[in-house]
């Protein structure tokens, strides 16, 4: 079991950054693949960003170059920094953990939400 719980999100304006933090309970923490999921209204679940303990991440098309994920395993925290935030990225954030590789297919988490509004 592995409880999240996420902070920093609230109201930037366009071009703004917003740095959110996601601690997991536990002590293998470091085992698994944490990552950042968003979702708008009326639209679905989107990946935003992963990160393994090994430094190798995945960011999605739309966030390349602004956004960056980034791991402190020995404070059992990811985080997402939010650079350059436009409109579009209004959205909930979610912390998801997936240690499905080591611990089977029911090992995966997810936070509950902050809200995230770029807006002038």
């Amino acid at each position: 079991q592995m409880q999240l719980v996420e902070s920093g999100g609230g109201l930037v304006q366009p071009g703004g950054s917003l740095r959110l933090s996601c601690v997991g309970s536990g002590d293998a923490f470091s085992s698994y693949v944490m990552g950042w999921y968003r979702q708008a209204p009326g639209k679905q679940r989107e990946l935003v960003a992963t990160m393994v303990t090994g430094g190798y991440t995945e960011l999605a098309d739309s966030v390349k170059g602004r956004f960056a994920i980034s791991r402190d395993n020995a404070a059992n925290t990811v985080n997402l920094q939010m650079n350059n935030v436009k409109p579009e990225d209004t959205a909930v954030y979610y912390c998801h953990a997936d240690g499905s590789t080591w611990y089977g297919p029911d090992s995966l988490y997810w936070g509950q939400g902050t809200q995230v509004t770029v807006s002038s």
